[in-house]
């Protein structure tokens, strides 16, 4: 998640709430619109804010486009302007949060520690408010599939990308290890499917033992796996 945005969480009573509150609206400054076909990014930002902080707040049942614009000092003809729903917000929130929250970094320690890094990350988001915005929106695609098609061809898509390829390159430095396309992808949902399980079945956090011990074995498969 971008730094100005970041927050920690923490869970109460099997719900999520901030740690660090979001400022009522009555004492935010109002952000004014641009009018014009283009963006203003502070308004596009505040937004965002609001929706991210309201949805952990009182969760996706209870956030509407009113509370929204109410929270970051806007018009609701503006919000409807740029997004047609809660679900679009929520979704330009993520893509945003995951494009650095979610990317695959290149570290200095061995292959397998930085795959373990990088799952601690993965680890770490799902705690922060853009995790939450994450399960909100997959729990509502079970029901609603306008939501689910959006998810999938925007920021799941996206994300997949950059896994297959971010794990392709972390193999490739043990010892120019190569596997083709299909291993890849089979190991991408071996990768990331205990810790999405974890989460989204259980609901409880992903721990260290898990972590590491889901890097070791996707590391095993795959040097098996080579020819």
């Amino acid at each position: 998640m971008p730094e100005s945005r970041k927050r920690t969480t923490r869970r109460v009573e099997g719900t999520i709430s901030a740690t660090r509150k979001p400022a009522p609206a009555c004492e935010r400054t109002a952000v004014v619109s641009r009018t014009g076909p283009h963006r203003s990014e502070s308004v596009r930002l505040a937004v965002l804010h609001a929706a991210d902080d309201l949805l952990v707040e009182r969760g996706f049942a209870a956030l509407t486009i009113e509370g929204i614009a109410q929270r970051a000092g806007v018009a609701k003809q503006t919000i409807y302007r740029w997004w047609k729903s809660k679900v679009d917000i929520l979704l330009d929130t993520l893509i945003d949060d995951a494009r650095e929250g979610l990317d695959w970094r290149a570290g200095q320690d061995s292959p397998e520690d930085d795959l373990k890094a990088h799952l601690q990350r993965v680890a770490d988001f799902f705690q922060e408010p853009a995790g939450q915005v994450l399960q909100a929106l997959l729990g509502h695609a079970q029901l609603d599939r306008d939501t689910a098609m959006s998810l999938r061809s925007g920021f799941l898509q996206e994300q997949r990308e950059r896994d297959v390829t971010g794990l392709r390159a972390l193999l490739a430095r043990d010892h120019d290890l190569t596997v083709d396309d299909r291993t890849v992808d089979h190991l991408v949902d071996l990768l990331l499917g205990p810790l999405y399980y974890r989460v989204l079945v259980f609901g409880t956090p992903i721990d260290k033992e898990l972590v590491d011990t889901t890097a070791r074995l996707v590391f095993t498969l795959a040097r098996e796996s080579a020819p």
